[in-house]
């Protein structure tokens, strides 16, 4: 990989990329700092995995529920389908909103460890994805809780 390294960006800059990522306190005082946003991506993948969880719950229902009312044993005009479609509408967007939460803390925790060793200041960007984690994060909590609410409700 250094030999690659050294043939596509020369000795010289290979010599400067190893100088700057050389200093291990630098690195590790890097990775101590990427450890809260890796906390936060290990929570949004929790709360995914409920939301996910019910997805599944929901889209298996709508399935046996289609079938049902193909065979004739279940009436069309029933309320309940349209309710899990409305649910699985609302939870698709907070897997999506969720889903951007994640990612966006990935670019977080990367634009750390380019900030340490490059000269170009990174810090506006860092602060603007981290808010920008956090918005996503909560609008996706906020259409969780309205599934959840339209769940607590049952079809009218």
């Amino acid at each position: 990989m250094i030999e690659l390294l050294a043939v596509v960006a020369g000795p010289d800059v290979l010599n400067e990329i190893l100088s700057r990522t050389g200093s291990t306190p630098k690195v590790q005082q890097i990775v101590s700092l990427s450890l809260a946003p890796a906390f936060l991506l290990s929570g949004i993948g929790a709360i995914m995995n409920v939301m996910m969880t019910r997805m599944v719950w929901i889209a298996n229902r709508i399935d046996r529920i289609d079938d049902r009312i193909s065979d004739g044993r279940h009436d069309a005009d029933d309320p309940e389908r349209p309710w899990l479609l409305r649910r699985r509408s609302v939870m698709q967007w907070a897997v999506m909103f969720s889903t951007a939460a994640a990612a966006a803390i990935c670019v977080v925790i990367a634009l750390l460890f380019v900030s340490a060793y490059v000269e170009t200041r990174l810090g506006t960007v860092i602060v603007v994805t981290w808010v920008l984690t956090m918005v996503l994060l909560i609008v996706g909590l906020a259409f969780f809780f309205r599934e959840t609410r339209l769940a607590a409700r049952g079809p009218r």
